[in-house]
């Protein structure tokens, strides 16, 4: 299931040569519920690559998003990326559960957040 997401974030920092991982502002950490060390999947909407790592902590308030490591070949700055955490829940934890958006603006600041993704329409 989708645990959080982050929805339209903007890639600060591009990182070849850092140890690997994508570091993220650590209050956008808090309000989504990504753990650090967190295996997080990236969508890059600029030119549709999709790959996995793991989530460091970047200062909080800073509103850095940075690809580092091999994934820094996947993703610019300037890109927006969408940046999603799954978990595995059993029947009984589904009752009820919802996910946690955060949908960014230009500089990765929270313009709102949501627990549903609207119904898409034909």
């Amino acid at each position: 299931m989708l645990k959080a997401k982050l929805h339209r974030a903007r890639v600060t920092h591009s990182e070849l040569e850092y140890e690997g991982s994508c570091a993220i502002d650590g209050l956008l950490l808090e309000r989504s519920g990504i753990r650090e060390y967190e295996q997080i999947h990236i969508y890059n909407v600029n030119n549709g690559q999709r790959f996995t790592t793991y989530a460091i902590r970047a200062q909080e308030g800073s509103g850095v998003i940075s690809v580092n490591g091999a994934a820094a070949r996947l993703a610019s700055p300037g890109d927006i990326v969408i940046i999603c955490a799954y978990i595995g829940l059993n029947q009984n934890e589904l009752i009820g559960y919802k996910p946690t958006l955060l949908y960014l603006g230009e500089h990765n600041q929270i313009i709102r957040t949501g627990h549903a993704v609207p119904v898409q329409a034909a």
